[in-house]
């Protein structure tokens, strides 16, 4: 599992290693780097204009129709850091890909999913019972 950059890097591996992760949970993720903050984006990358086909490779949307697996995607919709519309972006390229996933969007709530009376409560039990439905104990 990970989170904003973390959560990226789940959506990676779970689009592009479908053979060896089974089970993934990604939060405030960048599923299209075309949408993140402009400042850091493109000090590695340059500008879109300048650098199409690296934004697309390295967008982890680019590769959704690939799941497999079990995915939850957890979002903020008040991220000012990770905007939601790049959640909305990957849920629709799933939804068109007739992939099944799970998804939990918490109104207003900011990167860090924390505002609000029991809000981390909620988000971690959520996380916790999504691993244990969907995680066998033991080893493979």
């Amino acid at each position: 599992w990970g989170w904003s950059g973390g959560g990226s890097m789940t959506l990676n591996l779970m689009f592009r290693s479908p053979d060896v992760y089974s089970t993934g949970m990604s939060v405030a993720p960048v599923p299209d780097e075309l949408l993140y903050d402009t400042i850091y984006q493109e000090r590695y990358m340059g500008l879109p204009d300048d650098n199409a086909e690296g934004y697309r490779l390295g967008s982890p949307i680019t590769y959704a129709d690939q799941l497999e697996g079990n995915l939850l995607v957890v979002h903020g919709t008040g991220d000012d850091n990770v905007h939601y519309q790049g959640t909305e972006r990957l849920i629709n390229a799933l939804i068109a890909a007739n992939k099944q996933f799970t998804m939990m969007a918490y109104p207003n709530r900011s990167h860090g999913i924390y505002e609000g009376r029991n809000t981390s409560r909620h988000h971690f039990t959520l996380m916790t019972n999504y691993l244990l439905d969907n995680l066998s104990p033991g080893p493979r």
